[in-house]
């Protein structure tokens, strides 16, 4: 069974940047796609980029492109959201999703972390 495990949330200033991290166990990593997701106070979770298992593959929704970079490290088992010049509206709870197809991932993932809380002040 697939776990994923997110880590490296927290209270960041406007214009700062964060890192974080999401860890993959329970099948063998470079064979899933994966995705970073998040979803603000009183809205729906939405999608903010995905990569593919070899992660020569990357894809981002406009609202976090030149600012957030997906990258992955397979021989940790870690997919990374670098998030630069942060705004407050980035404020929400990031999560990381993975599936065994790279289509699929952004839409209708198999298998989602708990969410990792990342607060951006003005």
């Amino acid at each position: 069974q697939v776990q994923l495990r997110e880590s490296g949330g927290g209270l960041v200033q406007a214009g700062g940047s964060l890192r974080l991290s999401c860890v993959f166990s329970g099948r063998t990593f470079n064979l899933y796609a994966m995705a970073w997701f998040r979803q603000a106070p009183g809205k729906e979770r939405e999608f903010a980029g995905q990569i593919s298992g070899s992660g020569n593959i990357t894809y981002y929704k406009d609202f976090v492109k030149g600012r957030f970079t997906i990258s992955r490290d397979n021989a940790k088992n870690t997919v990374y959201l670098q998030m630069n010049n942060l705004k407050p509206e980035d404020t929400a709870v990031y999560f990381c999703a993975a599936d065994e197809l790279y289509v699929r991932v952004r839409d209708r993932p198999n298998y989602w972390g708990q969410g990792t809380q990342v607060t951006v002040s003005s």
